[in-house]
């Protein structure tokens, strides 16, 4: 991958002045305090990972239709990503929840649906890590992308439709607003890099296998 050194540097880069903007430019919130500043990680890291099921559920159709192995890689590859940067959610849901209502966990509509989300995918990348490399296995694990991928729409309405603690209509500054999108493109580039080379991984580990699979008849 001949520009990985430019996306590398662009993606450190990035993440220097993502951290530059989040805890010097932006302004300090009124109410949170310094807490807030969890915001500015947490939200483009939830589009990030409704990104990644996005990917796994149309590269798991592309499979299902054409059953042509590089969409299962990089519908394998997608929900590897977007399964980390939803472990980010997470982390950082607590942390929030903390801050803002004084527990560390609420069975709170956003937060349980995205949790959800989460472990659907995460049955996807242990059924796929752990079931083999039958093709069987490859169907039933794209089957459950494309069915659990819809549930994104529940995690994103989940405030209006169910009510809960969190915010419906959050107003921010114009500081605050550069730095939210100025962090969601940084963390874009990591996120088409990791895509990128995981698929990349999981393509040469096949190909290895296959030459071994095929040595071993000689």
């Amino acid at each position: 991958m001949k520009r990985f050194p430019i996306f590398l540097t662009l993606a450190l880069a990035g993440i220097f002045a993502a951290h530059y903007l989040v805890f010097v430019y932006a302004p300090m919130e009124t109410e949170m305090r310094a807490d807030q500043r969890i915001f500015y990680f947490r939200v483009p890291s939830a589009w990030l990972c409704y990104l990644g099921f996005i990917v796994c559920f149309g590269a798991s159709i592309g499979y299902l239709i054409n059953r042509k192995s590089k969409f299962d890689l990089f519908a394998y590859a997608a929900a590897e990503v977007g399964l980390m940067f939803g472990a980010i959610v997470l982390t950082t849901g607590p942390l929030w929840a903390r801050a803002a209502w004084g527990v560390w966990w609420r069975w709170e509509p956003r937060l349980t649906s995205m949790a959800l989300l989460v472990v659907i995918f995460a049955g996807y990348w242990v059924l796929r890590t752990f079931g083999g490399r039958g093709d069987g296995v490859r169907k039933f694990a794209a089957v459950l992308a494309v069915f659990g991928t819809p549930n994104i729409v529940f995690v994103h309405n989940a405030v209006k439709k169910w009510k809960g603690d969190h915010p419906t209509n959050v107003q921010l500054d114009p500081e605050m607003r550069v730095v939210l999108y100025s962090s969601l493109a940084i963390l874009m580039i990591v996120f088409w890099l990791l895509l990128i080379n995981r698929y990349r991984a999981h393509r040469d580990h096949a190909i290895v296998g296959v030459l071994k699979r095929r040595l071993s008849r000689l």
